[in-house]
């Protein structure tokens, strides 16, 4: 009986450690919320972009919209975070699935990329000004914002790296 109780406490580990192991889907919703609390972490992110006044500008919302894709996986976004003032802070209040119908082009933002180049950003082979310049992200916002933000703009392209992401399936829609 101990040996059978023995075996059942194993197996039920390990079918936990299993699927507590895999990665999210790169720009899914998980994946977003993980890159949300990675966000929270990065002294540069969340200190950075206040003392530009980058997370003040809102629309009057109160948060900032991002939104990413792959898109060797569609032309849609397939996460979404928000970016808010909190605590004198440029913190990130929601990650998961693109909920932004309507997003304003002078305070929000659309990036994409492939797969390949998500990674390549995500280790710091490069960063924002040569991936734009040379068309391996695609971006939309509100772009003098984004130049004046390059710092902290490489530190959310390095999120990629941080937060592990699976690249074998697309996320679902």
């Amino acid at each position: 009986m101990k040996l059978r109780s023995a075996l059942l406490v194993a197996a039920l580990a390990t079918s936990f450690t299993g699927t507590a192991a895999a990665q999210p889907v790169l720009m899914s919703p998980e994946w977003a919320q993980a890159a949300c609390l990675a966000w929270n972490r990065d002294a540069v992110l969340t200190d950075k972009l206040v003392e530009s006044g980058w997370v003040k500008n809102d629309k009057g919302r109160g948060y900032k919209v991002m939104q990413v894709f792959r898109t060797d996986c569609g032309e849609r976004p397939t996460a979404e975070m928000r970016i808010a003032l909190k605590s004198d802070k440029a913190m990130c209040v929601y990650g998961g699935n693109v909920e932004t119908a309507q997003l304003d082009s002078g305070a929000d933002y659309v990036m994409s990329a492939t797969s390949a180049r998500w990674l390549e950003m995500g280790r710091g082979e490069y960063g924002p000004m040569k991936a734009m310049m040379f068309g391996r992200l695609g971006f939309s916002g509100p772009k003098m914002e984004a130049m004046g933000n390059m710092g902290p703009f490489e530190n959310f392209l390095l999120l990629v790296g941080k937060v592990p992401g699976s690249t074998q399936t697309c996320p679902s829609m």
